[in-house]
């Protein structure tokens, strides 16, 4: 529990041994926070944003097996996958979105999802 405290080969004995380490710690945590920055930077154009609406778009089908799924970074850019099940055919559509627009007109429930996303932190 207090191996913190325990004196070790590497424990510094001589101020100029202290002041030796310390130089090397603070260059590890100075390429550390360089590190965390470059990934931070980096986060913000990954899939950050997800949203998923279910719905029924045919009378004929009793379940909702239909789905919008709206796939977005941090920028709002990213994709909206459109599934129809129908009784003899599934249809998959896919819009791109850019700064939380898309490219092509949405349906109620592409927009709804896209909307969610967008919320969605």
């Amino acid at each position: 529990m207090f191996q913190f405290f325990k004196k070790t080969e590497e424990t510094p004995s001589t101020p100029e041994e202290v002041v030796k380490k310390l130089k090397v710690l603070e260059e590890r945590l100075l390429k550390t926070r360089k590190e965390l920055e470059e990934t931070k930077g980096k986060l913000k154009f990954s899939l950050s944003k997800v949203a998923l609406v279910r719905f029924n778009p045919f009378k004929e089908i009793g379940s909702n097996q239909s789905f919008s799924v709206a796939l977005l970074n941090h920028h709002h850019d990213g994709v909206i996958i459109t599934s129809h099940f129908g009784r003899e055919t599934n249809r998959v559509y896919a819009k791109q979105v850019i700064k939380g627009k898309a490219e092509h007109q949405l349906s109620e429930e592409e927009e709804e999802a896209l909307q969610q996303a967008m919320g969605s932190k």
